[in-house]
């Protein structure tokens, strides 16, 4: 009978043709007329299923000296062992003497939804005499991701989904020294900034005191902006007014945040936890007490994830996208030897 209503509805509104309104960006609200229930609702439905089945690409690169805890945190995050270190890497392994880009393909799933994450970790950052210019072969990285999308995207006959393997998210770690940002810290996020979603966290936040963790944040966010560095989320992308005023409080007040990794478990009142034991107690890492580690997680994971990938694409993918295309005079990329790297690329 709902249907039959609607039918009616239909057939009644037809006859009344609506004027078309002057501005057609803002349609005129006409729920008061609605003579019954359409179900426009559900497209959220079904668009909810169609996601379940296909699932979800994440990737997330990790960049730090080494002993910084990338690893574990990354483990972390996820609460399963998914950085390359848990896969069959030991202690021993020597700092390699240039930087490395190791990637470690997981499929993580919880309630019927499936998370293919990609965890890109860059061993010798940082680790050597001379760090000049080590942010380039993690440039060079990014770069090629958007490359391999654009040349599946060019493509006459496209796949229907492209494997998305573009970093959405950079964790940028920084050493908890309590004084200022070093110099390569600068120089790579100026560099990178542009070119992938860097979120900058303190890494190891448990080595520093209330006082100098809340001064070292303040110090870290002042240098970033004098040096012009725009870090995620970026202000000139805050969608509207609720973005903002959301975006403002995590830019000026958790941003970086002070983080505390750790994949082994305690008890602690009869209850299991995630923490760190030291002489004088247990460190919980998911207590906002004992550091802000679930601070960044429901950022990365719980309230950001989407916009994380819908930034990578709309911005950075479209400004490397335009920039390869004009260099191109409009034409798309393709020589013999981009083709060939292509080929060894996958």
């Amino acid at each position: 009978s709902g249907d039959n209503k609607t039918e009616a509805a239909m057939s009644e509104l037809v006859p009344e043709p609506r004027q078309k309104p002057a501005v057609p960006m803002k349609p005129v609200g006409i729920n008061s007329n609605l003579l019954g229930y359409i179900g426009i609702d559900t497209i959220i439905e079904q668009m909810r299923k169609k996601t379940m089945k296909t699932g979800f690409d994440f990737n997330i690169m990790v960049v730090g000296q080494s002993g910084l805890g990338k690893s574990t945190l990354v483990n972390t995050l996820f609460k399963s062992q998914v950085s390359r270190k848990s896969s069959g890497w030991n202690r021993e392994e020597k700092i390699p003497k240039t930087v490395e880009i190791k990637a470690i393909g997981h499929v993580i799933e919880e309630g019927g939804v499936k998370m293919k994450l990609t965890v890109i970790d860059t061993p010798g950052f940082g680790d050597q005499i001379n760090n000049e210019n080590c942010w380039e072969p993690i440039e060079k990285y990014i770069n090629e991701q958007y490359e391999k999308f654009l040349k599946e995207e060019v493509n006459i006959a496209r796949k229907k989904r492209i494997p998305d393997t573009r970093v959405h998210c950079c964790l940028y770690f920084i050493s908890p020294t309590g004084h200022s940002l070093r110099p390569l810290d600068l120089e790579f996020m100026k560099h990178l900034s542009k070119v992938v979603n860097i979120i900058p966290v303190i890494a190891k936040a448990d080595t520093m005191t209330l006082e100098e963790k809340t001064e070292f944040k303040q110090r870290v966010r002042k240098e970033l902006e004098v040096n012009g560095i725009e870090f995620y989320p970026q202000k000139e992308f805050d969608e509207d007014l609720e973005d903002k005023t959301e975006n403002d409080k995590i830019r000026q007040e958790s941003m970086p945040f002070a983080v505390v990794g750790s994949d082994k478990e305690y008890q602690v009142n009869g209850k299991r936890i995630l923490g760190r034991k030291t002489p004088w107690g247990v460190i919980e890492v998911e207590n906002l007490n004992h550091c802000e580690f679930a601070l960044l997680r429901d950022f990365v994971i719980r309230t950001h994830l989407q916009d994380l990938k819908e930034v990578t694409h709309n911005i950075h993918y479209e400004t490397y996208r335009a920039k390869r295309l004009n260099d191109n005079g409009g034409l798309p990329p393709v020589t013999a030897e981009t083709e060939e790297n292509h080929e060894s690329n996958l």
